[in-house]
């Protein structure tokens, strides 16, 4: 009968909690660069007549999106040393997140723009608001609200991603898990630890964007 000893994990989890917090420094740098390039992507890819931007945009979030994130990953942190670009392990991990990331937030944010009524950028311009003034002040605002749900999926997943940063020496949750585990042998009771502080973080974050969903309802009503 298999009998479970969770002792490594008690005994290491100041490891673990460091992991973890480097997990969450990685994730976030990853959620705010995400977001920017997300919203520029979206904004470029709104009006094809705009044939150099529009190609520009949807030519990097066809690459991106068609490619493994570990990829993108190691052609970051293998890829451009050989090259005479060596960047840090941290740094590769949040931009390449980042870039990965802002390819889906992109999409998120063009759903969310055009299902704005098209009544509201009429009713802009006829006030006398500029294109730019309008996107930023009744569009996005606007769209804000709907771009909630699916941004949260998309922060879970990168949280989850994250996971693959360990691969680039980045002593994450999981890297510190391994080193755990290399001592101890107990790998399921190590592995068990980490899927509940990650089943934790997604939660978290799940739970946070739902309230500031319905605080941003509420102040439009």
């Amino acid at each position: 009968m298999l009998e479970l000893d969770f002792s490594p994990v008690w005994s290491g989890w100041r490891d673990l909690a460091h992991g973890a917090a480097v997990t969450v420094e990685v994730t976030v740098g990853a959620i705010v660069l995400g977001c920017i390039i997300g919203l520029l992507l979206g904004l470029g890819r709104l009006n094809p007549k705009r044939r150099i931007v529009y190609g520009l945009c949807t030519a990097y979030v066809s690459f991106v999106r068609g490619t493994p994130l570990l990829v993108q990953l190691f052609i970051w942190f293998f890829g451009f040393p050989l090259v005479g670009l060596t960047l840090s392990a941290f740094f590769c991990g949040v931009v390449g997140m980042g870039m990965y990331s802002g390819a889906y937030v992109s999409e998120i944010v063009r759903g969310a723009v055009q299902s704005v009524d098209n009544g509201q950028n009429e009713a802009a311009r006829s006030l006398g608001l500029s294109s730019a003034q309008t996107m930023m002040h009744v569009i996005v605002p606007q769209a804000l609200v709907r771009m909630i749900p699916p941004l949260g999926n998309e922060f879970i997943a990168l949280i989850k991603n994250s996971s693959l940063v360990s691969l680039l020496t980045i002593t994450d949750l999981m890297h510190e898990g391994q080193k755990i585990i290399s001592v101890s042998y107990r790998s399921l009771e190590v592995y068990l630890a980490i899927a509940c502080v990650y089943f934790v973080l997604t939660n978290l974050t799940g739970m946070a964007l739902k309230r500031l969903e319905s605080k941003l309802r509420r102040s439009r009503v």
